[in-house]
């Protein structure tokens, strides 16, 4: 069988290029999202590191809070906010190394950061909670947490703080317009995989229909009318897939029905000249019979005639008989009476030889009368 592009194949074209369109639409869209998913993880980094550098400034302000707290009242009550400041401190420190990771800017700036914050714990924090804790030591411990060193640490802190967060605002705006990018690309790709798909399925629909609905109607048509019994059409061949085959089948079957019905109306013309000749004997044989019946009817009346002649010859017996017995009563009556005896048998006898003339001729006609029912 030849390699032909059959019906089997146009679909399978078609299924292949819509599976296609499909896969690299989806691909696109799942690209798309995880860019989207991406950027959304970035800014939700952003936004942590600000809350981390946030969580930082206010641990600071703690301990600040509740040293200054202790150094006024000596209660170590007070001392609860800066207590519960040092761990809060940790924990945000160890959160923004984790957020910043290996932006290296960010990374310097996180570190003078800490080290003011350390510096601040250790030069003035605990000196002055230890010099607190003493009478005699508790100016000095006072004038350490109101000697400027502890503001320039501070400053110097919410200075490299600052521009952290102000890199993370930077990153953020960037990153909120890569997740407006990675939205209206994740669109993109789903509208336009979609509208694409959706062109594609229209140009295959109109293909198929082209290729195959329209052919197929045609041959359906064709069917129809060759079934209606019109032969005279036939189906265009052109091609090399199934329903070409298929027509040039049909187109082939068609001439094989049109030459048995030429078979056939010649069969039907012999037909019908054996019927006119049956006919044209059967009118012969008719005319035949009437003439017969018309003889037998001859011979009905002639034997008709011949009953009537033998009724009349019974007659003319009778007659005689009695005669006879006139005569043998009158015999002695003398000659005379025997001369009119002997006449009137003369006479007797010529009746009886055209009685006999006629059974002669009777008996010939029924001799005719069979040979013409033998025949």
């Amino acid at each position: 069988m030849p390699n032909t592009l059959g019906l089997n194949r146009t679909l399978g074209s078609a299924i292949g290029v819509i599976a296609l369109v499909s896969v690299l639409s989806s691909g696109a869209v799942l690209l798309t999202r995880g860019q989207l998913r991406d950027a959304n993880d970035a800014l939700d980094r952003a936004n942590q590191t600000i809350r981390g550098l946030d969580a930082f400034r206010n641990a600071m302000l703690n301990q600040e809070t509740g040293l200054r707290g202790y150094l006024l009242t000596g209660r170590d009550g007070s001392l609860e906010p800066y207590r519960q400041g040092r761990p809060a401190l940790d924990a945000a420190i160890d959160r923004l190394r984790g957020l910043i990771g290996t932006d290296a800017a960010s990374s310097r700036l996180l570190a003078d950061a800490v080290t003011a914050a350390r510096s601040w714990q250790t030069d003035i924090g605990q000196a002055a909670v230890q010099g607190a804790a003493d009478p005699a030591t508790r100016p000095e411990a006072v004038r350490i947490e109101a000697e400027g060193t502890g503001k320039q640490l501070f400053d110097t802190l919410r200075d490299r703080l600052g521009a952290i967060e102000g890199l993370a605002e930077a990153n953020r705006a960037a990153l909120n317009q890569r997740v407006a990018r990675a939205e209206r690309n994740e669109s993109l790709a789903l509208w336009g995989g979609t509208l694409l798909t959706l062109l594609i399925c229209a140009g295959i629909g109109i293909a198929i229909n082209r290729l195959i609905v329209r052919p197929l109607g045609a041959v359906m048509g064709f069917v129809e009318r060759v079934g209606a019994g019109d032969l005279s059409g036939r189906l265009r061949t052109g091609g090399r897939d199934e329903i070409a085959r298929l027509g040039r089948t049909l187109n082939a079957m068609v001439d094989g029905l049109s030459d048995l019905a030429r078979t056939n109306r010649a069969a039907t013309a012999d037909l019908n000249a054996a019927a006119a000749e049956i006919r044209a004997s059967a009118q012969q044989q008719a005319a035949s019979v009437e003439e017969q019946f018309a003889a037998v009817q001859e011979t009905a009346a002639t034997v008709d005639e011949i009953t009537h002649s033998g009724a009349q010859i019974g007659k003319r017996a009778t007659e005689v008989i009695a005669t006879a017995q006139a005569t043998a009563q009158t015999s002695r009556q003398g000659l005379r009476a025997v001369s009119d005896t002997a006449k009137a048998m003369d006479a007797i006898r010529e009746q009886a030889e055209a009685v006999a003339g006629n059974i002669v001729s009777l008996s010939e006609k029924t001799q005719t009368i069979g040979d013409i029912i033998e025949t």
